[in-house]
């Protein structure tokens, strides 16, 4: 499997371009993101999206309409991408597919599974490809996504990172921001969180 990836627009969102089996699928492409897409596939078959914020879904309807493939959103985020009160000029897109919690797809012998870590939003996934973590913003290396944003919910947050804890494989994560770390690595601060959401909601 090979991994590319660029940071987009002035969050620096990361977009991802993974090529198994000599198949694409393009992760969070962001402000900005099509024409470095278009660049770097061949054969793109799927855009997948972590969550529906807008730095992570801008190019979404360009690449669906340049390269004519489907787009899978987690079905909680879906309302996302239809306008954002952050970015009115959000260009709007509409999923093809929308991915229920912890559902993993087929794409033709290579499997896809959207594992939900609500919190950050209420759909908020990682897309967990072979020996890969895309997580978009549940977790970053020493951090994890907000929750003080409109939809954000602490609580599940504290579920999410419960959840995460349990976890006993290890794989590299590649997050939505900033520099890969692997779910070992993170796992030893979830505790840290816990306990900082906690406060934050007596």
């Amino acid at each position: 499997m090979q991994i590319k990836s660029q940071p987009m627009g002035a969050y620096q969102t990361n977009c991802y371009v993974v090529k198994k089996d000599d198949k694409e699928f393009i992760i969070d492409p962001g402000v900005g993101a099509t024409q470095w897409v278009i660049q770097n596939v061949s054969n793109p078959v799927a855009i997948l999206s972590t969550h529906g914020h807008f730095d992570h879904v801008w190019s979404n309807a360009e690449l669906q309409k340049e390269l004519g493939i489907p787009l899978y959103t987690p079905k909680a985020d879906a309302f996302f991408l239809k306008s954002s009160s952050w970015m009115p000029d959000l260009p709007p897109s509409t999923p093809d597919y929308l991915v229920e919690p912890d559902e993993s797809i087929s794409f033709e012998g290579t499997e896809v599974k959207f594992l939900h870590f609500p919190g950050h939003t209420p759909g908020c996934s990682v897309i967990e490809i072979d020996d890969a973590w895309f997580s978009g913003d549940f977790i970053f290396k020493q951090s994890i996504g907000r929750v003080d944003f409109p939809y954000s919910n602490p609580k599940d947050m504290i579920q999410s990172l419960q959840k995460f804890k349990a976890i006993t494989y290890d794989k590299k994560v590649y997050p939505g921001h900033g520099e890969p770390t692997t779910i070992k690595q993170e796992q030893q601060y979830a505790n840290y969180w816990i306990e900082q959401l906690q406060r934050s909601i007596v």
